[in-house]
């Protein structure tokens, strides 16, 4: 198994692919070095914290601390995609909309990822 099969690693990518483009196209070009890039690197670290636990999934603490930074990441993630949106500086509802959702999922996915591995260490 890799980490390519992990479906939270298959949203995070998606996400940070999005999040990406929407920083270079949708955006006002002031905000590509400021918001835009603290989104563009919050949701790639999304994704690369995955690939860093499950690299040290053997030692479960590391694994769970490792996905909980990934959540961590994911939630600023959200909260820059919703100043982006409040100041107007996306102004692209739709793309907003289905970011967000994205976005929030992927946390809720995250969450259960790790209440998995805690309960499966319980058994």
């Amino acid at each position: 198994m890799s980490y390519r099969n992990l479906e939270i690693w298959k949203l995070a990518r998606d996400v940070s692919v999005i999040v990406h483009k929407m920083t270079l196209q949708k955006l006002p070009k002031f905000e590509m070095y400021e918001e835009g890039g603290q989104i563009r690197r919050s949701s790639k670290s999304v994704k690369s914290t995955i690939v860093e636990g499950y690299g040290r999934r053997r030692y479960v603490m590391d694994y769970i601390k490792f996905l909980i930074y990934a959540q961590a990441s994911n939630d600023e993630t959200i909260d820059h995609l919703e100043t982006l949106y409040e100041t107007g500086s996306l102004k692209d509802k739709e793309l907003f909309n289905i970011l967000h959702k994205k976005i929030d999922t992927l946390g809720k996915m995250i969450n259960k990822f790790i209440q998995s591995i805690e309960n499966a260490g319980n058994r």
